[in-house]
């Protein structure tokens, strides 16, 4: 019984000639030189306890070792509970089926704007990564299903974990950064209309391929230097560096705090402060017109929307933040914290956005009341060989839902002042951007 004693580095060799020994408590103890050929020679070796379940994959041939999980897998499976293993495929289908079905549709919209639906295809090509990641996780589990321990070191070791890792942070990355482009863009038009200029393809391409280089080039870094990264993201099972192990580098540690603290605190910070402005930026606008009534359900459909978008970004984002603090004060993690975050509070954005920036649009609407339409109208006239049938269209000529157009809107809208002109102004804007 070695616990708790203050031994810094165990010798490869130590346990060379203890080929008898039964069990080995090493509990309280950071083995930072660990390796597999220190446990080999114990071949009578039946219990063994660690201070942390990874060290439990360098003695796979060991019968029971404690602990025997960590919150996200277990001596037997990769992801240890069962609740784990089925939300790994339902959250991974769900944010892969959205956000394909969201880019296959995109292109059929025809009213709206271009460039802005060429950076919500972008936006969803990155959060289905995050499916995939989702995926992949679940396919490794199954392949290792009831024998974990046994490959654990090498499967958190090997490159694909490394790859998986730095997919799930390249979606991360590239979505939140997409996230604060398409808020900004919008808080320019919207609460500084008569400023904002009309967005060129050149200079949103361009954004677009800045914001994806700075996606990859921040998840593939820490696979660049393994000297000053160390493991960056083999520190457990599911391969997502959420927050810093106290074996990692100082490497690792700076560099997820500037990640996690710094670039996505910033990009939240922004996102909140920009919808708060362009919300109390159409309230006032529409306190100053003279038809005040007009503006008001349209004001809390706007409300709402922004509402939600905000509270999926902090339903995401906060709980991140609050376990990178406390990870930095060296409070202990619980494991089980740490899986749900990944499988079902992380993919929460993924999984959203879809919804958020597509589905629940008006033109969206509009399209699927044009196409439901035309399907009605076809098998009404399917028996009738003397008239015209026309096949359904995605092109629609308003803007407004389907149930609001009335001949009044067909009208030229008159601005009997320069507030009613910036009322009207702002709602084109979020016509085009909603």
């Amino acid at each position: 019984n070695l616990s708790y004693n203050p031994i810094k580095k165990i010798q490869i060799d130590q346990f060379d000639f203890l080929i008898k020994l039964k069990s080995l408590s090493l509990e309280g103890i950071e083995i930072a030189n660990i390796q597999r050929r220190m446990f080999r020679p114990l071949g009578n070796l039946s219990h063994i306890y660690f201070k942390k379940f990874q060290y439990c994959g360098y003695a796979p041939h060991v019968r029971s070792c404690k602990p025997n999980t960590d919150g996200i897998s277990s001596l037997e499976n990769l992801l240890a509970s069962i609740i784990q293993r089925v939300f790994v495929w339902v959250v991974s289908t769900i944010t892969c089926f959205g956000n394909i079905f969201v880019i296959c549709m995109r292109p059929y919209i025809r009213s709206e704007n271009k460039l802005h639906a060429i950076s919500i295809m972008s936006l969803c090509c990155a959060d289905c990564l995050m499916g995939i990641y989702l995926f992949v996780i679940g396919a490794f589990d199954l392949k290792y299903r009831g024998e974990y321990n046994k490959h654990a070191q090498l499967w958190m070791d090997s490159i694909h974990c490394q790859l998986v890792g730095s997919l799930a942070i390249l979606s991360t990355e590239v979505s939140v950064l997409l996230l604060t482009y398409l808020t900004l863009e919008k808080y320019i038009c919207i609460v500084y209309p008569f400023r904002c200029l009309k967005p060129r393809k050149c200079r949103t391409i361009s954004i677009l391929v800045l914001i994806w280089i700075i996606g990859f080039a921040v998840a593939f870094i820490p696979l660049s230097n393994k000297e000053f990264f160390r493991n960056y993201y083999g520190t457990n099972g599911v391969c997502f560096p959420l927050h810093s192990e106290q074996t990692e580098s100082s490497g690792s540690q700076i560099y997820s705090v500037v990640i996690f603290l710094g670039v996505n605190l910033a990009a939240f910070i922004i996102i909140v402060f920009s919808y708060g402005s362009m919300f109390y930026s159409v309230h006032q606008t529409a306190i100053t017109a003279t038809e005040i009534r007009n503006h008001i359900k349209k004001e809390m459909i706007l409300a709402k929307r922004f509402f939600f978008i905000v509270f999926t970004d902090a339903l995401c984002w906060i709980p991140i933040f609050i376990l990178k603090l406390l990870s930095l004060l060296q409070v202990e993690i619980p494991g089980t914290i740490t899986s749900w975050v990944v499988i079902f509070i992380l993919p929460i954005n993924s999984a959203l956005n879809p919804l958020l920036y597509t589905l629940t649009t008006r033109p969206f609407k509009e399209m699927i009341h044009q196409v439901w339409y035309n399907y009605r109208q076809r098998r009404s006239k399917r028996g009738k060989d003397s008239q015209k049938t026309y096949g359904p269209s995605f092109i629609w000529v308003e803007m407004w839902p389907i149930h609001e157009i009335t001949p009044k809107l067909t009208k030229p809208v008159l601005c009997t002042d320069s507030s009613d002109a910036s009322v009207t102004t702002q709602s084109t804007r979020l016509n085009s951007y909603t």
